[in-house]
Formats: C-alpha cells, structure tokens, sequence
C-alpha cells in the first residue's frame, strides 16, 4: 500500500490540467503469449483480455491505473474490431466517443497516429500520455507520479517527449533497452530528472544485455508522454506514407462513414512498428525519466507472468467471468489491497 504522501501527490497532480489526454494501446493480438493463454483458458486470448491480477483484465487494471491521473471522458482505448467479443463485456459502460476500433491490427505506429488525428480533431492538442494495455505495475500510484512529473514538463516545454525507462533488475534479453544522454535543464516538476536519448537496443545478445545492466541502462516501458500535435510531427516527419494513407480520414471522425473509410485505409496498410520505425531511427527527437521503485513486466513469456504473480504473494483461484467462455486465471487480493483500492478513490 503506497504511503500517504505517495497518494497525496497524487492528488495533487491529478486533473491539474484539464488539457491532459490518454491514448491506451489495446489492440495487439498477445501472440508472444498465446500459447500460455490457450492452455490456461483453452483457446487465444490475447493477454491484454486476461484477467490475471485480483480478477481483473490487463485492460482493465490499466484504465483503472490511467484514471489516477487522467479522467476517462480524456481517455481513448484503441481496439481491434476482431477482438470484440472480448472487449464488449468490459467496455459496455464507456462512451463511444472514448473507443476507436481499428478494423485490423497493423502494429503499433498506426494505432498511435490514428489516435493522435482523433484526439487533435476533437480539439486535445496538448499534452497525452499514450499506454500500452497489457503490462505489469507493481504500484499504480508511484508510477503515474511519474507520468504525472513527464505531463508537467511536456506542458511547460511541449518540444520534449518522454519515455518512462524502468531501472532493470537483470539483463533482460527481450526488452528494449534505451542509453540515457546527459541530463536536461528543466525546472523540477516532481519525481526523478529528465535526460536525453543517446540510442535505444533491442533484445540485446546476453553479454551485451550484462553490459548494458551494468552501465545502469533503462528498458523502455514505452509508455510516452508529448504534445499531441508535436507527436504528430515527429510521425509525420518519420513516416511520411503512413500519415499521407491517414490524411482523408481526419474529416470523417466521429461520423457514421469513419468505421467504413478506416477499413479502406487499412486494408491496404502494412504493419508498421512505432518501436523500430519511429524510436529506433530517431533517438534524439526522444527524452527518459527513469522509474525508481517499480516493479514492471510486459509479460511477454509465461515465465514472466509467473514471476509477476509471485512478486504479488497472490495464490491462483478462478471465479471471473467478465472474459466470455474463460476458465479464469486470477489472483486473490488480501484486505491490505482492499485497503489501498479504497485509499485510491478517496484521493481521486
């Protein structure tokens, strides 16, 4: 449970700016993860639909994560159309309005450009924070102070955009890995400071991964905070035939034709990762606040799961059923998580 100055900072960031946006990532198809989810439920399930923690989906631990800091009416869940007899049980409480369901996954960088236009045509110009849907937080509160500190320095100096980069606890071999530049001067806007990206590594080697655990490198949470139209032209400037594929659909949101011209669009567009193709080519567009005090895990491999459940100290039982025809895999929650859910809403 985090101590009450953690959650009364908290407070004190949350709705400070009623500009602020969040974009969750739901639309990946967990293949990495498909094996483990076909055993436990007996058929794919992509993981961020799993309800692995206290008999809850991925998902929805991170709505509930987001909204700490960021409203939901601010909140826009991209989704695959094919993975909707999973996500409508879930979401049947949410406006239309703050879903966008891609008719295919084409990979991560289309996701993110095609909420940025829908964020900007609604008039969400500022700074958002955009969150991938199926990882680990050991500690909600003490992890959106983070992103709460990068929004303040986004809105203060809307050129910059940051990544929260976790401080490891070994040489993983497949996580992304970002090498830390020479700290920034900026005013300090909360927890930790804000240094420049020399370079990002993926799934290094095993020796180069002890290398890069003993040189104090980051691994990439990909959790990105930036001003929405600053986001945008870095996209564009990176990926100039993706955004022109994107340009007839921007009159068309939040009309009755925009499932209808999406489906065009994607139908004809490749797979395009933001990692590889956006982060990797242009580093230095890129800045890191490194998280201290976190556990954090993009369950990648049931191994990771596995060690994600023993780091709750939660024993295994069934009994969810917000996931259709699931044989629920989750985790129990004693009183002290009782305790610090109650103490989340009294500080909203």
């Amino acid at each position: 449970m985090p101590g009450a100055g953690t959650a009364n900072s908290l407070k004190a960031s949350s709705f400070d700016d009623f500009n602020y946006a969040a974009v969750i990532l739901a639309g990946g198809d967990g293949v990495r993860l498909s094996s483990f989810s076909r055993e436990v439920y007996g058929y794919h399930l992509p993981k961020q639909f799993c309800p692995l923690f206290e008999g809850k989906t991925l998902l929805e631990q991170t709505m509930y994560r987001v909204s700490l800091l960021v409203p939901p009416s601010q909140t826009l869940t991209v989704l695959n159309r094919a993975h909707r007899q999973f996500y409508s049980p879930l979401l049947n409480g949410t406006a239309t309005s703050n879903l966008l369901s891609q008719p295919e996954n084409r990979g991560t960088a289309p996701a993110i450009l095609c909420a940025l236009l829908r964020l900007i045509e609604t008039g969400r110009t500022g700074p958002v924070a955009i969150f991938p849907s199926d990882h680990y937080v050991s500690d909600d509160s003490a992890f959106m102070l983070h992103v709460a500190t990068a929004f303040r320095a986004v809105s203060r100096s809307p050129q910059l955009t940051v990544l929260l980069g976790i401080a490891p606890d070994g040489p993983e071999t497949e996580y992304g890995w970002i090498e830390p530049g020479s700290p920034l001067s900026l005013p300090d806007a909360g927890v930790g400071k804000i240094s420049r990206i020399r370079r990002f590594l993926e799934k290094p080697s095993p020796e180069v991964a002890r290398d890069l655990y003993d040189r104090n490198y980051l691994w990439n949470s990909f959790v990105l905070i930036a001003n929405a139209t600053n986001l945008l032209s870095l996209i564009a400037r990176a990926l100039p035939e993706l955004c022109t594929a994107f340009s007839d659909v921007r009159p068309f949101f939040g009309g009755a034709a925009e499932q209808e011209i999406l489906r065009l669009i994607y139908r004809e567009l490749p797979s395009v990762d933001f990692s590889a193709q956006v982060l990797a080519e242009h580093p230095a567009e890129f800045s890191v606040l490194p998280v201290n005090g976190v556990n954090w895990s993009d369950l990648g491999d049931p191994k990771r799961v596995i060690a994600a459940i023993s780091n709750r100290g939660r024993r295994i039982l069934g009994g969810n059923q917000s996931v259709p025809r699931s044989q629920p895999f989750a985790i129990t929650g004693g009183p002290e998580q009782t305790d610090r859910s109650k103490a989340f809403q009294d500080h909203r």
